[in-house]
Protein backbone atom coordinates (compact mmCIF):
# COMPACT_ATOMS: atom_id res chain seq x y z
CA UNK A 1 0.00 0.00 0.00
CA UNK A 2 2.84 2.43 0.88
CA UNK A 3 4.51 1.79 -2.49
CA UNK A 4 1.22 2.52 -4.30
CA UNK A 5 0.79 5.82 -2.41
CA UNK A 6 4.39 6.83 -3.22
CA UNK A 7 3.86 6.05 -6.92
CA UNK A 8 0.57 7.96 -6.94
CA UNK A 9 2.20 10.99 -5.28
CA UNK A 10 5.11 10.97 -7.75
CA UNK A 11 2.65 10.67 -10.65
CA UNK A 12 0.67 13.65 -9.32
CA UNK A 13 3.81 15.78 -8.93
CA UNK A 14 5.25 14.95 -12.37
CA UNK A 15 2.03 14.97 -14.39
CA UNK A 16 -0.18 17.49 -12.56
CA UNK A 17 1.66 19.89 -10.26
CA UNK A 18 4.74 20.31 -12.50
CA UNK A 19 3.04 19.40 -15.79
CA UNK A 20 4.55 22.47 -17.50
CA UNK A 21 7.95 20.78 -17.32
CA UNK A 22 8.90 17.61 -19.22
CA UNK A 23 9.72 15.00 -16.58
CA UNK A 24 10.90 11.50 -17.49
CA UNK A 25 9.76 8.15 -16.16
CA UNK A 26 10.46 6.84 -12.66
CA UNK A 27 10.54 10.33 -11.13
CA UNK A 28 10.68 10.71 -7.34
CA UNK A 29 10.51 13.87 -5.23
CA UNK A 30 10.74 13.96 -1.45
CA UNK A 31 8.59 16.12 0.80
CA UNK A 32 8.57 19.91 0.37
CA UNK A 33 10.42 19.93 -2.97
CA UNK A 34 9.91 23.01 -5.16
CA UNK A 35 10.57 23.21 -8.88
CA UNK A 36 10.48 26.39 -10.97
CA UNK A 37 12.42 27.62 -13.98
CA UNK A 38 12.15 30.96 -15.77
CA UNK A 39 12.44 29.47 -19.26
CA UNK A 40 12.24 25.73 -18.66
CA UNK A 41 13.01 22.79 -16.45
CA UNK A 42 13.59 19.47 -18.18
CA UNK A 43 14.18 16.30 -16.13
CA UNK A 44 15.29 12.92 -17.48
CA UNK A 45 14.40 9.36 -16.52
CA UNK A 46 15.11 7.73 -13.12
CA UNK A 47 15.48 11.06 -11.35
CA UNK A 48 15.45 11.38 -7.55
CA UNK A 49 15.30 14.65 -5.62
CA UNK A 50 15.36 14.50 -1.82
CA UNK A 51 13.21 16.35 0.66
CA UNK A 52 13.48 20.09 1.19
CA UNK A 53 15.37 20.54 -2.08
CA UNK A 54 14.52 23.05 -4.75
CA UNK A 55 15.23 23.98 -8.31
CA UNK A 56 14.67 27.68 -8.95
CA UNK A 57 16.41 28.35 -12.25
CA UNK A 58 16.26 27.28 -15.87
CA UNK A 59 17.67 23.77 -15.80
CA UNK A 60 18.19 20.61 -17.86
CA UNK A 61 18.77 17.42 -15.89
CA UNK A 62 19.82 14.12 -17.44
CA UNK A 63 18.98 10.50 -16.63
CA UNK A 64 19.87 8.62 -13.44
CA UNK A 65 20.51 11.79 -11.44
CA UNK A 66 20.24 11.74 -7.66
CA UNK A 67 19.89 14.97 -5.73
CA UNK A 68 20.07 14.50 -1.96
CA UNK A 69 18.12 16.35 0.74
CA UNK A 70 18.26 20.15 1.12
CA UNK A 71 20.00 20.80 -2.22
CA UNK A 72 19.43 24.18 -3.88
CA UNK A 73 19.84 24.84 -7.59
CA UNK A 74 19.46 28.61 -7.79
CA UNK A 75 20.14 31.65 -9.92
CA UNK A 76 23.08 33.90 -9.19
CA UNK A 77 21.29 37.01 -10.49
CA UNK A 78 17.72 36.55 -9.26
CA UNK A 79 17.40 40.22 -8.25
CA UNK A 80 18.60 43.24 -10.23
CA UNK A 81 20.82 44.48 -7.40
CA UNK A 82 22.29 47.26 -9.56
CA UNK A 83 18.94 48.88 -10.30
CA UNK A 84 19.70 52.54 -9.50
CA UNK A 85 17.83 54.06 -6.56
CA UNK A 86 15.85 50.94 -5.69
CA UNK A 87 16.59 48.70 -2.67
CA UNK A 88 17.50 45.14 -3.69
CA UNK A 89 14.42 43.81 -1.87
CA UNK A 90 12.18 45.85 -4.20
CA UNK A 91 14.31 45.64 -7.34
CA UNK A 92 13.25 43.71 -10.45
CA UNK A 93 13.16 39.95 -9.85
CA UNK A 94 13.86 37.15 -12.31
CA UNK A 95 10.29 35.90 -11.73
CA UNK A 96 8.86 39.10 -13.23
CA UNK A 97 7.95 38.96 -16.95
CA UNK A 98 9.92 42.10 -17.88
CA UNK A 99 13.17 41.02 -16.21
CA UNK A 100 15.99 41.45 -18.72
CA UNK A 101 19.11 41.80 -16.57
CA UNK A 102 21.92 39.30 -15.97
CA UNK A 103 20.92 35.67 -15.60
CA UNK A 104 17.72 35.87 -17.62
CA UNK A 105 19.06 33.41 -20.20
CA UNK A 106 21.41 31.31 -18.05
CA UNK A 107 20.87 27.57 -18.06
CA UNK A 108 22.15 25.00 -15.60
CA UNK A 109 22.93 21.59 -17.07
CA UNK A 110 23.27 18.44 -14.99
CA UNK A 111 24.30 15.53 -17.20
CA UNK A 112 23.53 11.79 -16.75
CA UNK A 113 24.65 9.68 -13.77
CA UNK A 114 25.32 12.60 -11.39
CA UNK A 115 25.04 12.52 -7.59
CA UNK A 116 24.68 15.81 -5.71
CA UNK A 117 25.22 15.45 -1.95
CA UNK A 118 23.08 16.83 0.85
CA UNK A 119 23.00 20.57 1.36
CA UNK A 120 24.91 21.41 -1.81
CA UNK A 121 24.18 24.66 -3.62
CA UNK A 122 24.45 24.76 -7.41
CA UNK A 123 24.59 28.24 -8.93
CA UNK A 124 22.92 28.87 -12.29
CA UNK A 125 24.84 28.71 -15.53
CA UNK A 126 27.10 25.78 -14.63
CA UNK A 127 27.44 22.37 -16.25
CA UNK A 128 27.87 19.34 -14.03
CA UNK A 129 29.54 16.73 -16.20
CA UNK A 130 28.38 13.17 -16.76
CA UNK A 131 29.13 10.70 -14.00
CA UNK A 132 30.34 13.30 -11.51
CA UNK A 133 29.72 13.68 -7.78
CA UNK A 134 29.28 16.91 -5.82
CA UNK A 135 30.12 16.49 -2.13
CA UNK A 136 27.65 17.40 0.59
CA UNK A 137 27.67 21.05 1.59
CA UNK A 138 29.53 22.22 -1.51
CA UNK A 139 28.82 25.43 -3.40
CA UNK A 140 29.25 24.93 -7.15
CA UNK A 141 30.04 28.20 -8.96
CA UNK A 142 31.79 26.82 -12.06
CA UNK A 143 31.65 23.78 -14.33
CA UNK A 144 32.30 20.29 -12.94
CA UNK A 145 34.40 17.92 -15.06
CA UNK A 146 32.83 14.59 -16.09
CA UNK A 147 33.57 11.57 -13.86
CA UNK A 148 35.08 13.68 -11.11
CA UNK A 149 34.37 14.45 -7.46
CA UNK A 150 34.08 18.10 -6.44
CA UNK A 151 33.71 19.54 -2.95
CA UNK A 152 34.16 22.65 -0.87
CA UNK A 153 33.19 26.32 -0.94
CA UNK A 154 33.61 27.13 -3.72
CA UNK A 155 33.69 23.57 -5.04
CA UNK A 156 36.98 22.39 -6.50
CA UNK A 157 38.04 19.04 -7.92
CA UNK A 158 38.99 16.57 -5.19
CA UNK A 159 39.62 13.51 -7.32
CA UNK A 160 38.43 11.42 -10.23
CA UNK A 161 35.37 9.26 -9.58
CA UNK A 162 37.21 6.10 -10.63
CA UNK A 163 40.73 5.09 -9.60
CA UNK A 164 41.89 4.30 -13.12
CA UNK A 165 41.05 5.23 -16.70
CA UNK A 166 40.26 1.54 -17.32
CA UNK A 167 37.65 1.50 -14.52
CA UNK A 168 36.02 4.64 -15.92
CA UNK A 169 35.96 3.20 -19.45
CA UNK A 170 34.45 -0.07 -18.15
CA UNK A 171 31.76 1.91 -16.34
CA UNK A 172 31.01 4.00 -19.43
CA UNK A 173 30.69 0.89 -21.64
CA UNK A 174 28.45 -0.89 -19.11
CA UNK A 175 26.38 2.26 -18.58
CA UNK A 176 25.67 2.50 -22.33
CA UNK A 177 24.23 -1.04 -22.26
CA UNK A 178 22.44 -0.68 -18.91
CA UNK A 179 18.78 -1.77 -18.94
CA UNK A 180 17.07 -0.20 -15.92
CA UNK A 181 13.82 -2.16 -16.33
CA UNK A 182 15.67 -5.48 -16.32
CA UNK A 183 17.81 -4.37 -13.37
CA UNK A 184 14.78 -3.30 -11.32
CA UNK A 185 13.00 -6.61 -11.99
CA UNK A 186 16.05 -8.54 -10.80
CA UNK A 187 16.36 -6.30 -7.75
CA UNK A 188 12.79 -7.05 -6.79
Amino acid sequence: MINFIKKLRNFYLARVKWRAYPIGKNFHAGARVRIWGRNKVKIGDYFYIGRDSFIETTCEIGNFVIIANRVSIVGRYDHHYQQTGIPTRLAMSIREPGYNWKGADEITIIEDDVWIGAGAIIMSGVRIGKGSIVAAGSVVTSNVEPYSIYGGVPAKKISNRFNTVEEQEAHQQAFEKFDPEKFLKMKG
